[in-house]
């Protein structure tokens, strides 16, 4: 395999990669799941502090707020601590 069709393969499969993301893209719900608070797609701050879990083998797609995923942190953390004592 020459080195053109070894670009021309690997842009076809970035392609590839980026329609599936772009599926799940309109999953993407407009409220945090944990506290209902209403998610704005065009605030920036929103979208850059906001978490999302993507189940893309189950098609799910999940959005927390930030409150809501530092207690959801916080909770795994204290978990962990208390497995290792």
């Amino acid at each position: 395999m020459n080195r053109a069709q070894r670009r021309a393969m690997k842009k076809k499969n970035k392609n590839k990669d980026l329609s599936s993301e772009l599926g799940m893209f309109e999953k993407l719900p407009d409220h945090c799941l944990a506290c209902l608070k209403d998610f704005d797609r065009k605030n920036k701050t929103m979208v850059t502090t906001w978490s999302v879990v993507v189940r893309e083998k189950q098609g799910v797609v999940r959005l927390y707020c930030p409150d809501c995923w530092k207690k959801a942190k916080d909770v795994v953390e204290a978990l962990k601590n208390e497995n290792n004592d």
